[in-house]
């Protein structure tokens, strides 16, 4: 199994950067997907999670209304699209996926068994 994000990049602050996450190699439409970040000398924190079908939502204070999590089970991918960037969203961005047949949306990053690598976002101010 293999988690591939994409789309990190360089942004203005109040642009936008759209991120995705392709899953391989297992079965992903029964899991719950979530994407983290990490900044430098910070823990890694949750961001946004989102249910097998996409109909639950699950998403950090400080992005809401902000950042949207989205995925499409026929592509096997999950998306993060970030609008209104602040410099503070400065981080790496990783997908994570939780355990096959797990239902439960959970913020916390101990819940999750498989990641990706990782991009890196930057937002200038």
């Amino acid at each position: 199994v293999q988690l591939q994000a994409s789309g990190g990049g360089l942004a203005q602050a109040g642009g936008s950067l759209r991120l995705s996450c392709v899953f391989s190699g297992g079965t992903f439409s029964r899991r719950v997907m979530g994407w983290f970040r990490q900044a430098p000398g910070k823990e890694r924190e949750s961001v946004a999670a989102i249910s097998w079908s996409g109909s639950t939502k699950w998403y950090e204070d400080s992005v809401k209304g902000r950042f949207t999590i989205s995925r499409d089970n026929a592509k096997d991918t999950v998306h993060l699209q970030m609008n209104s960037l602040k410099p503070e969203d400065t981080a790496v961005y990783y997908c994570a996926a939780r355990g096959l047949g797990s239902p439960d949306i959970y913020s916390k990053a101990k819940f999750y068994a498989l990641w990706g690598q990782g991009t890196q976002v930057t937002v200038s101010s």
